[in-house]
């Protein structure tokens, strides 16, 4: 058996907010990471890059681009895991998203003959108001436009998922075959979690809800492919329909043995990073 110590392991995505947090906690907890990003040659989108990233490695963490429920995902993630199995790349951590149904092909695409798998559920990710697409519209207008209504959603930190990722690698067959549900400690609004934003950071911050068809036609005015906006405005609007206004937290406590981080601290310790300084 593998032991902790020795393990390498795979971690695509490995320059983006949630890889980047998978490979910094897998190398604080011993193991031996083999970055899978574009810059090390590694393409989710050509099968040629796959196999020189997997061979020889022992676990694998999968995150894909973009996101776990896009209509490519399921293929690509399916074929990525038939090909680890059969180069003895067995263990495998798929990251997926609380809620979304679109998810719920590719979370069956990682279940092949011979994996041993995990799938973690995260809920909202709070870094994606310090980190990504939104928080530009913070830092320069002070206000954030989303479709997020007054819906409550128990963001978690992205420190506390990639220390759940590295506890289902390490734990041998604990979690095996398992689904972790991963959530913060309480429930925020969209609208709330600004004003924490805001609060810490030291400035006035606003927060304005709209459809998720209104904002599909701000991100195509964006720039955003056509095809892209018509799955992110399906997307915002089956996901934020309040149907993860619950908290996971168990998920957390289970695996870490500790109370997730709250969306508080995550937020004083962006703003003194300065996330949102104008």
């Amino acid at each position: 058996m593998t032991t902790r110590t020795s393990m390498t392991v795979v971690v695509t995505g490995a320059t983006g907010r949630a890889g980047a947090r998978v490979a910094r906690a897998a190398e604080a907890a011993g193991l031996t990471v083999r970055a899978a990003s574009r810059a090390r040659g590694f393409d989710w989108r050509d099968r040629a890059t796959w196999e020189p990233a997997l061979r020889g490695a022992d676990a694998a963490f999968l995150v894909f681009p973009t996101d776990v429920g896009s209509p490519e995902a399921a293929r690509l993630v399916g074929l990525f895991a038939e090909e680890a199995v059969s180069l003895g790349v067995r263990r495998l951590v798929l990251l997926s998203a609380r809620g979304e149904e679109q998810a719920l092909p590719t979370e069956a695409a990682v279940r092949v003959p011979g994996a041993r798998w995990t799938v973690v559920r995260a809920a909202w990710f709070a870094q994606n108001f310090s980190e990504g697409p939104l928080v530009e519209e913070l830092r320069l207008g002070g206000e954030l436009v989303f479709p997020g209504g007054e819906v409550r959603e128990p963001f978690v930190d992205l420190r506390d998922v990639a220390e759940v990722v590295v506890a289902a690698l390490t734990a041998g067959e604990r979690y095996e075959g398992q689904v972790l549900e991963v959530s913060g400690p309480r429930l925020l609004t969209f609208g709330e979690a600004v004003a924490e934003v805001g609060r810490a950071a030291g400035r006035e911050l606003t927060y304005t809800p709209v459809p998720a068809r209104e904002y599909g036609e701000r991100l195509a005015g964006f720039g955003v492919p056509p095809r892209e906006v018509e799955f992110l405005v399906e997307l915002f609007g089956s996901l934020l329909d309040g149907r993860n206004a619950y908290l996971s937290d168990g998920g957390v406590r289970e695996t870490l043995g500790r109370a997730p981080r709250d969306f508080a601290e995550y937020a004083r310790e962006a703003a003194d990073a300065g996330a949102w300084k104008a």
